[in-house]
């Protein structure tokens, strides 16, 4: 069904190596910003054997430097700019984009899903490794987890781009939500609340609460 990093300012808080999160989500000019430099490369982005590529343009002033260019974080962008309350020109920016990026993925199909899916694996790999750690050290990643979700977001984006998740990810994606699942902790929305009829519960269950901390 044709419809994605989640961006986080952080710093590592001096001697724990845990991270601090300043915001949940980029703004909308830095969503747009990307989605306008990503859409006219993506064509020889698909014909190209690299995951991941640079965006040549620059964030806007202040703001953290745009992720590298991959369908995940297209598609994550793509879906936050859909979620916010835009102006006339950038509605109207934002419909000619998305023909554009569908257009384009209609027509390099087979290129399209091969990225997918190898950005599919990428992001599990991530999602299985943060998990991996905040079991380890559950106080010392807590933190993380408003940013991180961010991959767990991307995955269920990408998934609704594949014709069929290969049964051995599929498998650990579930045996990682049943992980995620075991400690989770219902609650609000965890990204900021304009983007909230973006991503409904359900799907992304995982968006409405928190990961437990040793005080619960």
């Amino acid at each position: 069904m044709l419809n994605p990093a989640g961006l986080i300012t952080a710093g590592f808080v001096a001697g724990k190596g845990r991270i601090t999160m300043t915001r949940q989500v980029p703004s909308v000019e830095h969503d747009f910003g990307y989605f306008r430099a990503a859409i006219p490369i993506l064509e020889n982005y698909l014909l190209s054997k690299d995951l991941y590529w640079a965006l040549a343009d620059s964030a806007p002033r202040g703001e953290p430097a745009y992720p590298q260019f991959t369908i995940g974080n297209l598609l994550l962008a793509h879906a936050r700019l859909n979620a916010r309350l835009l102006s006339f020109e950038q509605q109207f920016d934002l419909e000619r984009l998305d023909n554009k990026l569908w257009a384009i993925a209609a027509k390099w199909r087979q290129a399209w899903e091969m990225k997918v899916g190898r950005d599919f694996s990428a992001r599990l790999r991530l999602w299985r490794d943060f998990l991996e750690e905040y079991r380890a050290q559950p106080d010392n990643h807590v933190d993380r987890y408003p940013y991180e979700v961010g991959r767990r977001v991307q995955l269920e984006l990408l998934a609704n781009q594949m014709e069929e998740i290969p049964a051995a990810e599929k498998d650990l994606l579930a045996g990682l939500d049943k992980i995620l699942g075991a400690v989770f902790v219902p609650g609000g929305f965890v990204w900021d609340a304009d983007l909230i009829n973006e991503f409904p519960n359900p799907p992304f269950w995982y968006l409405y609460g928190r990961v437990a901390n040793a005080k619960d």
